[in-house]
């Protein structure tokens, strides 16, 4: 995983730039003056010793992932108060090894429950003790259910977020909740296009090596210390299983020790239990230039019953040398017919990987203004688009600029970027106020900056594009117009908001032209907020681009009020049309 050859002296110096940087969040402060944490928070702190190292000195990943498990499994049963069991685990990228010697910290704590399932968040970190260093090693997200009890089917209480850290990934949750439901059917259905795309290249297999030699079969014998105290088997353990037959395999196709860089995201399909014999199986599906993926699949079975599939993962790794930089690898020859599938779908997982990897790992500052749009990358802006509209949201530090009949103009200068948030209430029910403003089409009916819009593409029920066109903000410059992603989102639950997120896409059919300044849009939105039946909290945000914030400068120096005029319009709009929505069919909405 984080398995880089290295000696402890060089791994110091190459982490040395993150030994500032916090690891977790510290205890906070109740009024009454009380320190305190997350209850929910679960902390492990293990001592490498050489029984958990493979031959290079390093923390054996697999030992790594029952570690995380297990800390993870106790922050779900100490928020849930029963037995629980991993449904799932997000993506894992490693950025890093840990020797022998040195100190794995894991803390664990729920994020936010739902039903009966919850997500606990896993962040781990290296110290070393003789340098009083730490540095980061992977931040993972894991799903756990609560096992039914006799009582029937058990209802989690609710997580309460105290601080804004803590605010914001409740939030987030259930925006990544929404992604792992829709995950496995996207992923199906962009696999299914790029094979029929890709399934009839004819491709140079001369000196390669066959993927034949790079299976590997092992079984494993299910015993006590491998399962919890309600004898299922730890999904760690099955974790650990799975990433030993994938490092033999990839061995076998470099003829060396290979780097586990990342799992993608897998699911848990059944449970397996004391006196099970779990088969796992692996194979190198395909090998690029600096790195290769391994399928995983582990079923289970007892006596003469058929196998029954418990987990199916990819995994990837690369080879260092010396100076850690990573190997070129052998081409390989995949097998006849389901060889060749594997190895074309490599091919689309690997480009949906990056995409994932580019759009949802990296902070929101080093995302491009307007990143392209397709149906590969089309659930991942959705969520990047919609998580940071959450963040900015999230913020507690917004200091009110001015106000007028109540709408009120809040700034936030924070990292050199100026943010502005503009606030108001309507008597109109919360669900009226987004299907109205949920159109941009409709929004120059109030807004005398959108001159024009025109709808390019519904991606589907919940993602639109629109081209917008704006006044110029000189008076002899060229009209600008932007391409928007607007991503909408019903709440989650009770207590969550409506939102209604915009950042710029680029699509090849709609470059930018000599007649238009293009402009983009970072983050911007609405947060919409049912106070109570028919009365409303309406906040926009908007982190402002040189494209944006000539129209609201004037506002935040306090030389003009034109931002009252504008909601004051949408406030007349909302109320005027919520009646038109009563009359339309349930299906139109």
């Amino acid at each position: 995983m984080f398995w880089l050859r290295v000696v402890r002296g060089f791994l110091i110096m190459a982490n040395e730039p993150r030994d500032n940087v916090p690891l977790e969040e510290p205890m906070f402060i109740l009024e009454n003056g009380e320190m305190c944490r997350n209850p929910t928070e679960v902390k492990m702190s293990q001592i490498v010793l050489p029984c958990h190292a493979n031959y290079c000195g390093e923390l054996s990943a697999g030992q790594l992932l029952k570690w995380m498990d297990s800390t993870a499994c106790l922050s779900a049963e100490r928020h849930a108060g029963c037995s629980c069991i991993t449904a799932s685990v997000d993506d894992i990228h490693f950025i890093t090894t840990i020797g022998v010697g040195q100190v794995v910290n894991i803390t664990a704590k729920v994020n936010r429950a739902f039903t009966s399932s919850m997500e606990v968040g896993i962040l781990v970190s290296c110290e070393d003790l003789f340098s009083n260093r730490q540095w980061k090693v992977c931040h993972a997200f894991a799903t756990f259910v609560a096992r039914r009890t006799e009582a029937g089917k058990v209802q989690l209480k609710q997580v309460i977020p105290r601080t804004q850290a803590e605010q914001m990934e409740y939030s987030l949750a259930a925006e990544r909740r929404r992604m792992r439901l829709i995950h496995a059917e996207i992923i199906n259905d962009l696999l299914s296009s790029c094979s029929s795309q890709t399934g009839d290249e004819r491709l140079d297999y001369q000196d390669a090596v066959p993927a034949e030699r790079t299976r590997v079969e092992s079984v494993e014998l299910v015993l006590p210390p491998h399962a919890n105290h309600q004898v299922s088997t730890f999904g760690g353990q099955i974790m650990a299983w799975m990433e030993n037959v994938a490092t033999i395999s990839a061995s076998r196709l470099c003829n060396a020790h290979p780097t586990l860089r990342s799992i993608d995201m897998f699911h848990f399909r059944g449970p397996s239990h004391i006196g099970d014999r779990l088969v796992l199986k692996a194979i190198v599906n395909n090998a690029f230039k600096k790195s290769m993926e391994v399928g995983v699949c582990a079923e289970a079975y007892q006596g003469g019953e058929p196998l029954r599939h418990i987990n199916t993962a990819f995994m990837t790794f690369e080879v260092l040398d010396n100076d850690r930089k990573p190997c070129t690898l052998p081409r390989i020859r995949p097998e006849p017919v389901d060889g060749k599938r594997r190895f074309q779908e490599a091919i689309a997982r690997k480009k949906i990987r990056l995409d994932r990897k580019y759009i949802i790992s990296c902070k929101q500052s080093e995302v491009p203004l307007s990143v392209p749009w397709d149906p590969s990358n089309q659930m991942y802006l959705s969520y990047n688009n919609v998580s940071a509209l959450k963040m900015l949201a999230a913020r507690n530090n917004w200091v009110l600029t001015s106000e007028k009949n109540k709408v009120s103009l809040y700034t936030l200068e924070e990292n050199q970027t100026l943010c502005f948030k503009v606030e108001t209430h309507v008597a109109v029910a919360a669900e009226q106020v987004f299907l109205l403003l949920s159109d941009l089409r409709r929004r120059k009916a109030w807004d005398h900056h959108y001159q024009y819009v025109k709808l390019i593409t519904d991606s589907d029920e919940d993602d639109t594009i629109y081209r917008v066109v704006t006044p110029s903000v000189t008076k002899r410059g060229k009209v600008q117009d932007f391409i928007l992603l607007a991503s909408r989102r019903r709440p989650c639950d009770s207590g969550d908001p409506y939102l209604i997120a915009l950042r710029s896409v680029t699509l090849p059919s709609y470059p930018p032209t000599e007649d238009y300044n293009r402009g983009e849009v970072l983050c911007a939105g609405f947060s919409i907020w049912e106070e109570e039946n028919t009365f409303t909290k309406i906040s926009y945000y908007n982190q402002a681009t040189p494209g944006v914030l000539p129209y609201i400068s004037t506002d935040i120096a306090g030389l003009s009020s034109s931002f009252y005029c504008t909601f004051a319009s949408c406030s007349a709009f909302l109320q005027e049309n919520k009646e038109s929505l009563a009359s339309l069919p349930t299906s139109t909405l």
